[in-house]
């Protein structure tokens, strides 16, 4: 039963790390791997075997089947089929930020989609008055998109970058990719055919049955989305289209109760009969109880970011450049006018719309984070690199589009260091700069549905703390016996700020004493002894028993009869259902579950991370308080 838990727990932690989380981290290492990916592409079209680059990406690969025509070079099987995974991952990442992420309170989609279409139409502006009157000026697209691998690496690499202005740099880069997706689907497609894309849309048709019917073996979707990418690039449109739209269907949710219940199940029948049929149906259903959208990430997203991108990089980052081709760049419409719309355009842009949207005569929009974080979040939406050479490859050829490729790799190394800059700078500006426009920042989109309760929860800690640390735990779960220390740490850290709410999420299927464990913390609480008996508890978590127990409570000088009479006659067995049904709510479903100031806290169980986040949400309420005081020491409420 141990080592069932151990499983089961680590799966947990896993997922409580968070999709989101895992996609940045991701995103930020392969930053490093992409950035390699450009100077290899640079040195080697710059060397003595610079004719084996072009020859390279130039040879031609694929098959012809009757009106199938799929021959294409290496560079467009790169950027036409590769890539489809990569805006497949996009596309999934857009569905998971519309089901569990900050997009699913529609009207919060206002601030982004304002900012990101100002960071596209300001630019685009920029690039058409610098070309106007030239056949370059259909180049305008270049300048819309912005590189969400390089974006997140800058961030990673800044200070004083906070976890909301992260999740509106992705949310808007979400944005941008749909805006891109758009313009490339509409503005660059030069021919149309209906049959084919009626067959692309067929296919598109066939897979949405397939969820209906809740069909959820991956090999039939991966067969359709193969034929939906086949007919779109027999249809003219560019077949990175068929990637966004099949990762727009996959759903993204929380494991539910009953499928981990039965995920557990199966292990069991697998410990009991170690068979490979047994031990096939035990990880299908574990593999069952995650949400597609997670599981394809998971799948997909280290390819895209490690192999996809960086090929892609260097497939189309190797340019020749010698005196002549910088002195024509130098003086070249197409490369200023996407250096200044990298640069100059996309933070104003962003900037921009942003101040327009909170007019009071234009709506007056709250803010999603500070001027200041905006302004660096402005500049390194500049980087616009691997959609901008996406665009440059079908909008230009020959000289074009090595002026084309100068300017973007230019204006995306400017954007990124400006960027990087700005935030590295943030923490040593004056309070008045750094917390500008702080008192309109909307409050964060919460995750817990029951708020705690001063009347029923049990805290610990100041009654008016600016940070509230609710978690649900299982006493008999050594991940909650270690997220106890880790939230007692930081409360010890943080004693006039931080108040602890602790609630009961007992996971009985996996661990027998746990409701009974639960009930004993209750029925201690009447005795007012209720947080020393929650230490005790997980103190002793590994060898709880009901006899044990009762040993505690002894220790603990508790009316003994009154204690026992309360846990043989269930007394308390509605107030941890409470808990769970409160836990249910707010779709957590595993143990330990943190949320800080009401959001679900997804980074390790660590003192630092969370003390950081703690702080972070202490920074935010600070502004609505108008006060930095701090709850006294003499406001605490928890036991002596």
């Amino acid at each position: 039963m141990h080592d069932a838990h151990l499983d089961t727990a680590d799966h947990r932690r896993e997922r409580s790390a968070g999709a989101l989380r895992r996609f940045v981290v991701t995103e930020n290492s392969g930053a490093v791997v992409l950035l390699l990916a450009t100077v290899a592409a640079l040195v080697w079209a710059n060397s003595p075997w610079r004719a084996g680059y072009e020859a390279l990406w130039a040879a031609e690969a694929g098959l012809h089947v009757g009106p199938v025509n799929l021959v294409h070079t290496l560079r467009d099987w790169v950027n036409e089929g590769l890539m489809a995974i990569f805006f497949f991952v996009a596309g999934l990442e857009i569905r998971r930020e519309f089901d569990v992420g900050d997009l699913r309170e529609r009207r919060r989609l206002a601030a982004p989609v304002i900012a990101a279409l100002g960071g596209m139409i300001v630019p685009a502006l920029i690039f058409v008055a610098l070309n106007a009157g030239t056949d370059s000026v259909r180049g305008w697209g270049i300048v819309v998109g912005t590189d969400t691998a390089f974006a997140l690496g800058v961030l990673s690499l800044s200070r004083g970058v906070s976890a909301r202005a992260r999740t509106f740099l992705l949310t808007l880069v979400v944005i941008d990719d749909v805006i891109a997706l758009s313009v490339i689907a509409v503005v660059y497609t030069e021919r149309l055919s209906l049959a084919w894309l009626a067959g692309a849309v067929a296919a598109f048709a066939a897979i949405l049955l397939l969820r209906a019917a809740d069909v959820r073996a991956l090999p039939w979707y991966a067969g359709l989305a193969v034929l939906m990418w086949v007919a779109v690039s027999a249809s003219g449109l560019h077949a990175t289209v068929a990637g966004v739209a099949a990762g727009l269907l996959a759903t993204a949710t929380s494991p539910g109760r009953e499928e981990l219940r039965r995920a557990g199940l199966w292990w069991r029948r697998f410990r009991m009969t170690p068979t490979p049929q047994m031990a096939h149906r035990a990880s299908r259903s574990m593999a069952q109880a995650v949400s597609p959208n997670d599981r394809l990430q998971r799948m997909f997203h280290p390819w895209s970011s490690y192999v996809i991108v960086p090929l892609f990089a260097l497939a189309n980052a190797g340019l020749s450049v010698d005196t002549a081709t910088l002195s024509r760049a130098a003086t070249s419409p197409i490369t200023l006018g996407i250096l200044l719309g990298l640069v100059v355009g996309k933070a104003a842009g962003v900037l921009g719309s942003t101040w327009l949207a909170a007019r009071p005569a234009f709506g007056g929009l709250p803010l999603t984070v500070p001027w200041s974080s905006l302004a660096g979040i402005g500049m390194v939406a500049g980087i616009g690199f691997t959609v901008s050479l996406l665009i440059a490859d079908i909008s230009f050829d020959g000289s074009e589009l090595e002026e084309a490729k100068i300017g973007i790799l230019t204006g995306s190394t400017l954007a990124a260091l400006l960027g990087w800059l700005i935030f590295r700078l943030l923490p040593r500006m004056p309070a008045r700069v750094r917390t500008a426009g702080a008192g309109r920042v909307a409050a964060p989109l919460l995750d817990l549905a029951v708020p705690p309760d001063p009347a029923t929860d049990h805290r610990t800690g100041p009654q008016d703390a600016g940070a509230v640390i609710l978690w649900y735990g299982d006493y008999q779960c050594a991940h909650s016996a270690h997220a106890q220390a880790v939230v007692e740490q930081v409360r010890r850290e943080l004693p006039d700020s931080v108040d602890v709410v602790f609630r009961h999420l007992p996971l009985a299927d996996i661990h027998p004493h746990a409701q009974v464990a639960a009930e004993a913390a209750e029925a201690a609480a009447v005795q007012g002894r209720f947080w020393a008996m929650h230490a005790e508890l997980y103190r002793q978590h590994t060898d709880l028993t009901r006899s044990r127990i009762h040993q505690i409570a002894a220790s603990l000088d508790l009316d003994l009869e009154a204690f026992t009479t309360a846990l043989d006659a269930g007394l308390h067995a509605s107030r941890v259902a409470r808990d769970v049904a409160s836990a249910d709510a707010s779709d957590a479903v595993g143990t330990p579950t943190v949320f800080v100031n009401g959001r679900r806290y997804r980074g390790p169980m660590e003192p630092g991370p969370l003390a950081q986040t703690v702080t972070e949400a202490l920074l935010l309420v600070a502004p609505a308080r108008g006060t930095s005081r701090s709850p006294s020491a003499g406001d605490r409420t928890a036991e002596a």
